[in-house]
């Protein structure tokens, strides 16, 4: 598994939009270090997540929709990412590999993918905060 840049940027700047409570995306993407290009896209999945809200006006901008505390890490990745698993066969493609119910490796690579998403889940945008 490897986390793509997508889905690190989005972490920082739902990182960074903990720690105030309206940000421009240009404010953010700057502070963050984010393409502001690639910023944009980014804020439209994570808007239509409903994670973030977005206000017009001289004092708009976007915030979180809930309080930190409250989005996971692994909830973040999971609407960020394409995939967080370890392999093809446990993405959610299980159906299509002939050997899956034979498999003598498949219930390792689930274990890995269970292990990974509670780690994930025990981190909030609070623990990325300084």
């Amino acid at each position: 598994m490897i986390v793509s840049t997508r889905g690190r940027y989005a972490l920082r700047m739902m990182a960074g939009l903990a720690e105030c409570e309206y940000s421009s995306l240009r404010a953010l993407a700057a502070a963050q270090n984010v393409p502001y290009k690639y910023a944009e896209s980014i804020m439209r999945s994570l808007v239509k997540a409903n994670f973030v809200e977005s206000t017009r006006g001289k004092k708009g901008g976007y915030r979180l929709t809930r309080a930190p505390e409250a989005y996971t890490l692994a909830e973040i990745l999971g609407e960020t990412e394409t995939s967080l698993a370890a392999t093809d066969c446990t993405g959610g493609k299980e159906q299509s590999c002939p050997r899956a119910a034979t498999c003598p490796t498949l219930p390792v690579w689930r274990a890995l993918d269970e292990t990974v998403k509670e780690f994930l889940s025990r981190y909030t945008l609070v623990d990325l905060i300084p």
